[in-house]
């Protein structure tokens, strides 16, 4: 109140720190620090200055994606797994782009919060930053953003944006695809980002599903797990002939991301009972009695990643793969159709 009793109203007041904020803000360039030279601007600055040139690239094409880490976020907040839904969200963006033929640049990144507590926001900046560098890109810049009202303190949403690179000459778009190719699965360590609204509505109706264990992990350990990224072991082959098309396997399911790839006149046939289902999704099915076909259009089921190959280079591709320590198997062909996806036999009990 003021001399005459009236009140005053600050921004601080309202729930908005911006000195506070300017201080966490000010830590962040330590944080995001880069060796890129094509990195031109100084942490602060109102946006992100960035030289295109991008080595042994002829024909230099941009490819842009947004993501968000959806529902699993809350979880990961909840239970203070900061590193892996960081690691979460790089990943899921980098796959985004690795399936066009790209490699990862630069990123950008919002954060969202009730209220900004700066050693969580300084934990997420450092996390998102070490995730880009372990796969030679930088994240460059911005936002974070104090909303209360709209947000409750201790509550963030997180987004990124992804700058990658690819060929024009290499891009795979799936147009290559034909009858003959075969279709490869890369494994997935568990749910990735997808099928956490359903997660969580399940483990309000069952909490005792909690006290299960996946292997030696806990369930919430498993289902925490971040996002497997195949940039690694598939960057020797971008821009190899023998890669006709790839689909990242998020919100739709295998079907739902392979039919994205399919050029028209072409059917994939995919043998269920090859895929090597992992067992946090017989425990979800079990305690859930989810029907087959909502777990195949919900989960990955085990298959993080499709790349259709030529058909004389599966052996040498799926061989490369495992040498990196990424599990690779064929589980189905590319048929003449109508450009659908279609499942035979049924997926192991």
């Amino acid at each position: 109140m003021d001399n005459h009793g009236v009140r005053r109203h600050t921004y601080k007041e309202a729930g908005v720190d911006v000195k506070g904020a300017e201080r966490a803000k000010g830590r962040m360039g330590t944080l995001t620090a880069t060796a890129d030279p094509r990195v031109l601007n100084r942490s602060g600055a109102f946006a992100s200055l960035f030289l295109p040139r991008f080595e042994g690239i002829d024909d230099p094409v941009l490819v842009l994606k947004s993501e968000e880490p959806g529902s699993k976020q809350q979880l990961a907040f909840e239970h203070g797994q900061i590193k892996s839904i960081c690691q979460d969200l790089i990943h899921h963006l980098v796959n985004d782009i690795v399936v066009m033929g790209a490699r990862p640049e630069v990123v950008l990144d919002t954060i969202l919060c009730g209220r900004i507590e700066s050693e969580t926001v300084l934990a997420i900046v450092e996390h998102l930053a070490e995730a880009c560098r372990a796969l030679g890109c930088s994240l460059v810049g911005g936002e974070t953003s104090e909303q209360p009202g709209v947000l409750a303190a201790g509550q963030y949403m997180l987004n990124a944006s992804i700058l990658g690179v690819a060929d024009r000459t290499r891009i795979v778009d799936g147009s290559r695809i034909r009858p003959g190719d075969k279709v490869v699965a890369l494994a997935s360590n568990g749910l990735h980002t997808n099928g956490y609204s359903l997660v969580r509505r399940l483990m309000a109706d069952r909490p005792e599903i909690t006290q299960e264990t996946i292997g030696e992990m806990s369930f919430l350990d498993a289902i925490l797990l971040p996002h497997t990224c195949y940039y690694k072991p598939l960057r020797g082959w971008l821009g190899n002939a023998a890669i006709q098309g790839m689909a990242h396997i998020t919100g739709g399911g295998i079907e739902g991301n392979v039919k994205r790839i399919l050029p028209a006149g072409t059917t994939a046939r995919i043998e269920l009972g090859r895929l090597e289902v992992l067992p946090i999704f017989s425990v979800i099915q079990r305690y859930g009695h989810v029907p087959a076909d909502d777990m195949l259009q919900t989960f990955n089921m085990g298959v993080g990643l499709v790349v259709v190959v030529e058909a004389a280079k599966v052996a040498e591709f799926t061989g490369d793969l495992k040498m990196s320590g990424c599990q690779a198997y064929e589980i189905g062909d590319i048929f003449a159709g109508q450009g659908d996806v279609q499942f035979a036999g049924e997926l192991p009990a």
